[in-house]
This record gives structure tokens, sequence and C-alpha cells, in this order.
């Protein structure tokens, strides 16, 4: 004869046992609150457009509102830095810039990304270019490296900081093109852009944010560093065919914390898929002629270890720890 316990009694010890399995009832929940999404860049640029596009798509998938937090500073190591940093809980995510894989071998960045992060998603790759002002005696890439030659040191640019990716873009140029400009660093590629309108340079390397103003007459654009020209570009050459060995991306991603509980990481990585394929960021890429990236957790995760390994080299053939001191 089974004898069974008052039914206060069983109450209790239910009440008990789940409390002994706290995970489980909190692998059910997640996300049971809004997701904090930090941006490592300021607001109102072209990274910072993209990531709000792509977070409303997620949020929608995840069921809970996701808030994106500007940490601009220190070409985005700042932003990345709280990132590695945050609670491993799941509701402390960002945009990982692919220049992190650079900045932790430079000491600007404190953490091994290869360890210290949770890769949810890689999203999609910037297009870079040079843009000058519409009234620039350089009409075409040629004209301008040709003074440059002549002029060494002479012809300013800004970028969005010192070893960021349009920094060290420009800096092979300089190597391939056996010419030497001026750098000066921004906070970010909105305000060398406003630099640039402003006459403090003379042109600007940056990713895609200048295509609105290209279009608009605003700035002209000399170059592409890509594999091929751009759709809404048709007559803008790539570096490569100009004759040199020069084809710079830097496809960022999606990723939290080292420690994220497996089953929330995954709810991630599935929100974050439907987002980045889905037709609204598709939409938003395009206004900026990127091209969606996409690669899941394991894939993102080996492309961030790849890049650590290709980055050691740069560095080194760059000597950037010279020119970053």
């Amino acid at each position: 004869m089974t004898i069974r316990p008052p039914a206060r009694r069983r109450a209790l010890l239910l009440a008990a046992c789940a409390a002994c399995v706290p995970s489980l009832a909190q692998a059910d929940a997640y996300p049971a609150r809004p997701v904090t999404f930090i941006v490592p860049w300021p607001a109102g640029s072209t990274s910072d457009g993209l990531m709000r596009a792509l977070v409303q798509v997620a949020s929608r998938q995840l069921g809970q509102p996701i808030v994106v937090d500007n940490k601009p500073g220190a070409s985005g190591m700042l932003g990345v830095n709280a990132i590695a940093s945050a609670r491993p809980d799941g509701y402390t995510i960002g945009q990982i810039p692919l220049s992190v894989t650079r900045f932790a071998q430079l000491g600007t960045l404190k953490i091994d990304p290869r360890k210290d992060l949770t890769p949810i998603a890689r999203v999609a790759g910037l297009t870079f270019g040079i843009v000058v002002r519409p009234d620039s005696p350089f009409k075409t890439m040629q004209e301008l490296l040709a003074y440059a030659k002549a002029n060494p040191g002479k012809l300013t640019y800004g970028s969005a900081g010192m070893g960021n990716q349009t920094h060290i873009g420009m800096e092979i140029i300089e190597q391939a093109t056996s010419v030497k400009f001026t750098h000066v660093p921004y906070k970010g590629g909105n305000e060398a852009t406003m630099g640039l309108l402003g006459g403090q340079v003379d042109m600007v390397a940056d990713s895609s944010g200048w295509a609105p103003m290209v279009l608009q007459g605003k700035l002209r654009l000399l170059t592409v560093w890509g594999e091929q020209r751009l759709k809404r570009f048709p007559d803008v050459p790539t570096m490569q065919e100009l004759g040199y060995s020069v084809r710079i991306a830097a496809p960022g991603g999606v990723a939290g914390p080292a420690g994220i509980p497996a089953d929330v990481s995954a709810k991630l990585a599935e929100a974050f898929k439907a987002a980045t394929l889905s037709p609204e960021f598709q939409a938003a890429v395009d206004k900026f002629d990127m091209p969606v990236m996409y690669q899941g957790p394991a894939d993102y995760r080996k492309y961030l270890e790849q890049s650590y390994a290709e980055e050691t080299l740069l560095i080194q053939r760059l000597n950037l720890r010279e020119i970053l001191k």
C-alpha cells in the first residue's frame, strides 16, 4: 500500500525540489526582462543605425525589448570591455568589431577575444572607402596619390581612431602606394566626416557612412577597398583596379561575456540568426552597400581565432606597436 503525504506537505516537497534546480527554471524564463545591447560607437553612426535595425528584429524573436546602450571610445574598445566584463547571464551583450583581435594584442583591450567572449553571430561586413569634399582639387584617387608622392605628409586624413580598421587600412595603402599621409584620429566616423566638411582634414577614410552624402553631392568618393565596385557607385574603382594589392573588410558580430549558459546563448543565437537574415536587416545594410556575412556561434568563434592569428602577422608587418606608441 502506498502512503501519500498530506497535500500541504506534498506542495512543500515539490517547491523544495524546484528550488534545487534553479537553472532549469531560469532557462525556461529567459529572457524575463529587457536585454541591454552595447554599441561601442556613437549614437547616429553607421554601426549604431545597423545595430538598432538588427536588435529591433531580434527583440521580437526573444519576446523582450533590447535596449541599445552606446559606449564609444578607444576605437570601440571601451564598449567591448564593458561587454566582456558584464555578468554572464545573457542580459548584457553587444556588437563586436573585428578590430578586437588587433587591440587585444596591442594592449588597448585587456581581454582575449578567443576566451573572454561568447560568440553569438557574425553579422555583416563593412565597406570602406576614401572621400573628399566636392571642392577638393582631387577628382580621382590617382590624382591624390600623385600629389601625395610629391608632397610627403602634406595631405591629412581623418579616421575613426588610432588602430581602427580605417587607420590600419590607410597604413596598408601607404605601404602599397609608397606615399605618406598625416593621420588625424577622431572618436568616430561621424566626427571625422564633420572634420572633413569643416576643412580640418583633406580626406576621410571610413566605412560607408559617407554613402548618403556622396549621393547628395556633399562628398566625393575616390575609391573603395573591397573586392568589387559598389552597385550604387559603379564609376568608383577599387584599390585593386588601380593596381594595388589592397582588399580590406571588417566583418563584425554580436557576442556576450564568457560563461553565458549554453541554453541562454542558444536562444540568443537563434534570435540573432533570424534577425541577421531578415528582410529588415538586409534593407538596412543595403543602405550602406554592406554585405550580410552571417555565421553561427561555432563558425564565428573560429573566424575570431583565425583573425587573431592574421592580426599577429599584420602587427609585425606594419610595425603597429611603434606607430601606436
